[in-house]
C-alpha cells in the first residue's frame, strides 16, 4: 500500500509495487471503472515455477523486471545457495546482501558469494575471480543487460570490476553504484586516493576534490554528457562535462537533472541560507526551500517546473512563474503532459488534497498519491486518491470502487483502452481491470507487477501456499 511520510509542506509517497494475479474468469456488476463490465471477462492461466524451498530468506526474494522469473537465497545447514526459477545453485558459505539481481532484460541473474573467506561474483552460474571483498549494492547490469560491474577489494586497495576485468586500484571506491550511460557504453564512478575524491569516467580521472555528492555522477539521456556535485573545502559546485560551475553552500539532492534532449541541465543550490535553481548556468529566484526531487523538464526540453517554499506556503514554479500558494505539494507529483503544454501536480489546502492541472484545482480528497498516469495516446489519465480510510483510482475524472489500499500506480494497456491496477481488500490482494475484479490472493511478491503483453493480455507473478505461479490474464468481451 502507498504510505505517506509527512514533512513541513510536503508529503513524500513511497510505493510498494507488489502485485498479484488472478485465477478464474469472472464478470461483475456495473462499476465506474467500466461502463459495461458485464461484457468483460478475465480468462486466466496459471503456470507453476515450483515450491519455495525450506530455509528461504524472505527479504532476498527478487522478481525479474518482466515479472516472469524469481530468485532468492536459502539456508541449508551451514551453507547458503541461490534458487532461480526453482533451480538450486551451488552452495556457498554466504550470499551477499542485496543479491541476487536480474538484468534489465530479465534473462540474466548475478549474485555475490563467499567461500573459504574469499568473495566472488556468480553471473549466469559462472564464477568470477576470488577477491577479499565485494561492495554490497555495487553489483549492476548495464541497461542493455550485456555488461556487469561491481566494486571489490584486495588487501588495502579497492577497484571496479567491469566485464570481469579489474580496473585501476584506489584507496576506496564510492559506495554508491557505478553508473552506466543509457547506451551501456560508458561508466562513471567515484574513487578515493590519498584523502581526495575524484570521478572516473571511461577510465579517465577528473580533478581531485574533497567530496562527491551522493547520487552523482549522472549521464545525460544521449550518453554524451556527464555531471556531478563536488566539494571543495566547505563549498559545493557542479561539474558538467569537466567544467566547474560556481561554488555554493550546498547542492540539492536528486540533482542535477538533464533535459530529455540532453542539451540543458538544472540543479538546486544553497547560497547564504536561500535555495535557488540553476538552469544552464543561470540562477533563478531565491526561496526558503526547494522541494527535493521535483525538478522536471518538459518532454520537449523547453520548460522547467519545480516545487518551492516561502515561509509556510508551497507553490510550483513553472518557467519562472509561481503558482497559487498551497499548504503542501506532493513530492514527485509534478509532471508535464506528453505534449509539454500543461503542468499537473498534487497539492493540499485546508487539510484536503487535489490534483491541479494548469492551475485549476480538481476534486478534494483526504489524500492523493499522484502523479497523473497518462495513456500512450495521451487522451486518458488516472490517479490514486484517498477518502477517509478508503482508496480509489480516478480514471478520466470518474472514481472507481473503494478499497483498503492500492498496491500500484494504475497502468493503461498499449492501446490505451484498458486500465489495470492492484487493490487491497482486508488482508487480501486482487487485480482490477476496467472495474472487473480477479479472485483474492493472500501471498504476493514485492517487486512483481502487472505487465501488458498485448492490448488484451497481461501477466504477473504470485505466490500461493508456498508455490510460485506466473498468472496470464486474457481479457475477452
Amino acid at each position: 500500500m502507498f504510505k505517506s511520510l509527512r514533512f513541513p509542506c510536503v508529503i513524500l509517497f513511497a510505493a510498494s509495487f507488489a502485485l498479484i494475479g488472478t485465477r478464474i474468469a469472472i464478470s461483475q456488476p456495473d462499476s465506474a471503472d467500466n461502463p459495461n463490465p458485464s461484457a468483460l471477462k478475465l480468462n486466466v492461466t496459471e503456470t507453476s515455477l515450483g515450491k519455495i524451498i525450506e530455509g528461504t530468506i524472505p527479504e532476498s526474494l527478487s522478481v525479474s523486471p518482466d515479472s516472469k522469473r524469481i530468485a532468492y537465497v536459502a539456508e541449508r545447514g551451514e551453507k547458503w545457495l541461490v534458487v532461480v526459477d526453482g533451480v538450486e545453485g551451488k552452495e556457498y558459505d554466504r550470499i551477499m546482501g542485496g543479491t541476487p539481481v536480474f538484468s534489465p532484460d530479465s534473462k540474466r541473474v548475478a549474485y555475490g558469494a563467499s567461500r573459504g573467506g574469499k568473495w566472488l561474483v556468480v553471473v549466469d552460474g559462472v564464477e568470477g575471480k576470488e577477491l577479499d571483498s565485494i561492495g554490497n549494492g555495487t553489483l549492476v547490469f548495464s541497461p542493455d543487460s550485456k555488461r556487469v560491474v561491481y566494486a571489490a577489494r584486495r588487501g588495502e586497495k579497492g577497484f571496479l570490476v567491469v566485464d570481469g576485468v579489474e580496473g585501476k586500484e584506489y584507496d576506496s571506491i564510492m559506495k554508491s553504484l557505478a553508473v552506466f550511460s543509457s547506451d551501456s557504453k560508458r561508466i562513471a564512478y567515484g574513487a578515493l586516493r590519498g584523502g581526495k575524491w575524484l570521478v572516473v569516467v571511461d577510465g579517465v580521472e577528473g580533478k581531485e576534490c574533497d567530496g562527491i555528492m551522493g547520487g552523482t555522477p549522472v549521464f545525460s539521456p544521449d550518453s554524451k554528457r556527464v555531471a556531478y556535485g563536488a566539494a571543495r573545502g566547505k563549498k559545493w559546485l557542479m561539474v558538467v562535462d569537466g567544467v566547474e560551475g560556481k561554488e555554493y553552500d550546498g547542492i540539492l539532492g536528486g540533482t542535477p537533472v538533464f533535459s530529455p534532449d540532453s542539451k540543458r541541465v538544472a540543479y538546486g543550490a544553497l547560497l547564504g541560507g536561500k535555495w535557488l535553481v540553476v538552469v544552464d548556468g543561470v540562477e533563478g529566484k531565491e526561496y526558503d526551500v526547494l522541494v527535493n526531487s521535483t525538478l522536471v523538464f518538459s518532454p520537449d526540453s523547453k520548460r522547467l517546473a519545480y516545487g518551492a517554499l516561502r515561509g509556510e506556503k508551497c507553490f510550483v514554479v513553472v518557467d519562472g512563474a509561481e503558482s497559487k500558494e498551497y499548504s503542501g505539494i506532493g513530492d514527485g507529483t509534478i509532471l508535464f503532459t506528453p505534449d509539454s503544454k500543461s503542468v499537473t501536480y498534487s497539492a493540499m489546502r485546508g487539510g484536503k488534497w487535489f490534483m491541479v492541472v494548469d492551475g485549476i484545482d480538481g476534486k478534494e480528497y483526504d489524500g492523493t498519491a499522484g502523479p497523473l498516469v497518462f495513456s500512450s495516446d495521451s487522451k486518458r489519465v488516472a490517479y490514486i486518491a484517498v477518502r477517509g480510510e478508503k482508496w480509489v483510482v480516478v480514471v478520466d475524472g470518474v472514481e472507481g470502487k473503494e478499497y483498503e489500499g492500492i498496491g500500484s500506480f494504475p497502468m493503461f494497456g498499449p492501446d490505451s483502452k484498458r486500465l489495470a491496477y492492484a487493490a487491497i481488500r482486508g488482508k487480501k490482494w486482487l487485480v482490477v481491470i476496467d472495474g472487473v475484479e480477479s479472485r483474492e490472493y493472500g501471498g504476493v511478491f514485492k517487486g512483481s507487477r502487472l505487465v501488458f503483453d498485448s492490448p488484451s493480455k497481461l501477466h504477473t507473478l504470485i505466490g500461493r501456499n508456498g508455490e510460485i505461479f506466473i498468472v496470464e490474464i486474457e481479457i475477452t468481451e
